[in-house]
């Protein structure tokens, strides 16, 4: 019987430096093998390391990782995806052609007479100006209308040097829970309107610390590193590592 919710991020597939093609067959084994039992799965952002819809051209690969996806869906399993930093610019392809449900912004979920705001976390709390101020640029209307006037190759090359570019270490540490700014925004949401549970991605480390004593802050990490993921099994969630 499929009862249990899986949630993961930061896949990263494109990324060439990690060996993008043997992570993507690793992520497939993993979604096989929850496939039993998954009633539906939350991939939290940054599933792609770039991602652009032309309106007759996609990004070329993860054709592995894709079937998968499509073949679970028709098998009944719901799976939600959630853009991320990386692959911002996703539109309707993936929903018209699989089955996905893309989600732009953080979205609240009850299951398991639990309570549970998830989202990819960029953006998200105090700081972080310069960012929130590009993504508004490249969210724009005006922004993407330019860069379908460059051609695929060259549009692609660009954006994968951006993303390198983008990545930044401080992302794989933990400092200290003053330092989590999504930690301190999901007090700050906390003190609004109680929940039980928030999950998020972006941080690339897997995370589990109190929010107050009643709610707890999961992060799901990567699968570049970590090859982690949370899965909620009768209303407790739990951290567990994918091993081939």
């Amino acid at each position: 019987m499929k009862k249990y919710i899986y949630f993961a991020s930061d896949f990263h597939l494109g990324l060439e430096e990690t060996n993008s093609h043997y992570r993507e067959k690793i992520i497939v084994q993993w979604l096989t093998k929850i496939e039993k039992d998954a009633k539906s799965i939350y991939l939290l952002g940054d599933i792609f390391d770039f991602w652009f819809e032309y309106r007759k051209v996609v990004p070329k690969g993860f054709i592995r990782f894709l079937a998968k996806i499509a073949d679970l869906i028709d098998k009944g399993t719901e799976i939600h995806l959630f853009v991320g930093n990386h692959d911002l610019w996703l539109k309707d392809y993936l929903s018209t052609e699989i089955g996905l449900i893309i989600h732009h912004k953080p979205i609240l979920i009850n299951v398991h007479s639990k309570s549970i705001y998830i989202g990819h976390g960029d953006g998200l709390g105090d700081g972080d100006y310069f960012y929130k101020f590009l993504k508004k640029v490249f969210t724009s209307n005006i922004s993407q209308w330019l860069f379908t006037r460059l051609h695929p190759n060259l549009a692609f090359t660009i954006a994968h040097k951006w993303s390198r570019g983008s990545r930044r270490v401080e992302e794989n540490r933990f400092i200290s829970e003053e330092k989590e700014i999504l930690l301190e925004y999901c007090r700050k949401l906390q003190k609004i309107n109680p929940i039980d549970y928030y999950i998020f991605g972006h941080r690339h480390l897997p995370l589990k610390l109190k929010v107050d004593e009643k709610s707890q802050y999961y992060n799901t990490g990567d699968w570049i590193n970590h090859f982690s993921y949370i899965v909620l099994k009768e209303g407790k969630l739990s951290t567990k590592k994918f091993i081939k």
